[in-house]
């Protein structure tokens, strides 16, 4: 199988282009190719597709092999891979996921894509439709506890499920493999969970630490930056632009704050290498 190795703010995934690679079981190929001792070593698999609603299909694996309704930073790299690959000349290229379109504005220099604006769509605030099973109708700054200690959390989604908790030291500092665990499995998240911990530096930057899902600590998580500044504004901690400060590198979000408007995501998009390899 040919692939890429594309990464975006360090989290990185393996992109094939499904146009020419058939591929049997995908689930266990993003297993495999995702193993940082035995395969490529990647966050997850995404595979290219055709798409009947857009230009692209990104189907996008976690490292367990489940299936990711949507990925931010992978969303950009699609992007950039079907641009720099002659798949497509449009700057504004529409990509589905999962039956959801995102728009994606590219910026190029010498012929290649250097970084790219995602139009993430409106954030989904209602408790039900996350999920997150809670009595409230939206679930901000809500309790929870975890291990015998009271968080407090925003949840919120960006095309899958998020938890925000705002903490009051860098998330540098916290232990991320045990709490991450916790709160993906909680039963109050019926889909499972990414825990995003935040620091709020100022109203215009956010430190961030993630725990992804089927996926463990990623470096940077696209729809976690959003939901981490959707949930900042909403707590009336944060200004509408911000600038979420990941391990890997840095993402702006910019939304108005109405629940009806879209949040904008602003953010590297890298080519590794190319390769091959057995599945």
């Amino acid at each position: 199988m040919i692939f890429t190795k594309m990464q975006g703010c360090g989290n990185d995934y393996v992109y094939v282009n499904g146009f020419k690679e058939k591929i049997a079981d995908e689930a266990a190929a993003a297993v495999k190719v995702s193993d940082r001792h035995f395969g490529v070593g990647a966050d997850g698999l995404i595979i290219i597709k055709p798409s009947q609603l857009a230009d692209f299909e990104m189907c996008m694996y976690n490292a367990d092999g489940s299936r990711g309704a949507m990925c931010g930073n992978g969303i950009r790299c699609v992007a950039k891979y079907v641009y720099d690959n002659g798949l497509t000349d449009k700057t504004t290229i529409a990509i589905e996921s999962m039956g959801a379109v995102k728009y994606i504005d590219v910026s190029v220099d010498g012929g290649k894509v250097v970084s790219a604006k995602v139009d993430m769509g409106a954030p989904i605030l209602k408790a039900a439709d996350i999920p997150v099973i809670c009595s409230a109708e939206k679930a901000v700054n809500l309790p929870l506890e975890i291990d015998g200690v009271e968080y407090k959390i925003t949840c919120v989604s960006m095309g899958n499920p998020h938890a925000v908790v705002f903490i009051d030291k860098s998330p540098r500092e916290i232990e991320l493999e045990k709490i991450g665990r916790l709160f993906e499995n909680n039963p109050i998240f019926p889909d499972r969970v990414n825990t995003e911990f935040i620091f709020v530096q100022d109203r215009k930057n956010l430190e961030m630490r993630v725990w992804e899902r089927g996926s463990g600590e990623t470096l940077a998580c696209g729809t976690g930056a959003c939901a981490a500044a959707v949930a900042a504004i909403l707590n009336g901690l944060a200004d509408n632009d911000v600038t979420v400060h990941l391990l890997g590198g840095d993402l702006q979000i910019s939304w108005s704050g109405r629940a009806e408007d879209s949040v904008f995501m602003t953010g590297p998009a890298t080519t590794v290498f190319s390769g091959e390899i057995e599945i």
